[in-house]
């Protein structure tokens, strides 16, 4: 039986990867990395990159379907233009690009692609992306920090997928009716619980740390 190569195998786009990892650092809204400032986290992008190319197919691997080292070069073409699009910051939720990453994944496994394990997930950006793919994550660390921000990520989110959220205030300004897609219905029950517990922290402990005026021209440090 021929050897089946996968595509990082081969070939990548590095230079697209490379520019979309790079950039990631100066993406602050809305990045897992500021739950918290990992020190050797993996730029996303980088991550997901490596996982699909991983398991996705080199067209060198099937002569049957591209006998010629033009074919091949043609579809491997075609790949990398998947993967461009796929490591765009802006492309992490974008269902048409996920999809057709997906489909490829689909098809060099036979429909039955692997499930993922780190055994030392840190930030979590590896099982993050594997999920991201449509793969079943896996995710251990000793660190307990690490441990809190892999089940903020990748073990509860989950869980709500497509449920409503639960807080008043959302069920009287949205209704039953809206379609509540991946993590956003979790995501209105965070933001709205989490002012409510800042609030009742105010009422309870403000008083220990009353309001300042900062004489003009003082540096803050």
């Amino acid at each position: 039986m021929a050897q089946i190569k996968k595509l990082i195998e081969v070939a990548l786009p590095l230079e697209k990867i490379n520019a979309e990892a790079a950039r990631e650092k100066s993406i602050r809204h809305g990045h897992p990395s500021t739950l918290h400032l990992w020190w050797a986290r993996r730029p996303l992008a980088a991550a997901r990159a490596v996982i699909w190319a991983s398991l996705v197919d080199d067209p060198s691997s099937h002569p049957e379907e591209f006998p010629t080292e033009e074919a091949q070069a043609a579809e491997r073409e075609r790949l990398f233009r998947i993967l461009e699009q796929l490591v765009v910051w802006e492309n992490s939720n974008n269902e048409q690009v996920l999809n057709a990453a997906k489909a490829e994944i689909m098809k060099s496994t036979n429909g039955n692609p692997p499930e993922l394990l780190d055994p030392f997930a840190g930030g979590g950006a590896i099982p993050l992306e594997a999920q991201r793919l449509g793969l079943k994550a896996h995710a251990h660390d000793l660190n307990p920090v690490a441990v809190m921000i892999n089940k903020a990520m990748i073990e509860i989110p989950p869980r709500f997928a497509g449920m409503p959220p639960v807080n008043p205030e959302a069920r009287t300004k949205f209704g039953a009716d809206i379609e509540w897609k991946g993590a956003a219905g979790l995501a209105e029950d965070v933001r709205y619980y989490g002012e409510w517990m800042k609030q009742e922290a105010f009422k309870k402990i403000g008083h220990l740390y009353p309001k300042v005026q900062v004489p003009p021209g003082t540096r803050r440090r």
